[in-house]
């Protein structure tokens, strides 16, 4: 796999993971290698709609835990 390849799946990794320090490493290292903006862009939009998808399937788990629970108490 390409070095630049790898940076771009890390800008999307670091995206998902909320962390601005490996964002902000991860981006320089892209750049450096030759990625273009659009690229760390779209990097950027696949890591937050993982991001999303994770966080809708917690939230779903959750209110089914809270849901159980109130259905422990009637």
């Amino acid at each position: 796999m390409k070095e630049r390849t790898k940076e771009l799946i890390a800008v999307g990794a670091a995206t998902t993971a909320n962390c601005v320090p490996c964002l902000k490493y991860h981006y320089q290292k892209a750049l450096a290698l030759g990625a273009t903006n659009d690229d760390i862009k779209d990097a950027i939009e696949v890591g937050r709609m993982v991001r999303r998808g994770a966080a809708r399937a917690w939230d779903k788990e959750a209110d089914e835990l809270i849901d159980s629970m109130q259905e422990g108490e009637a």
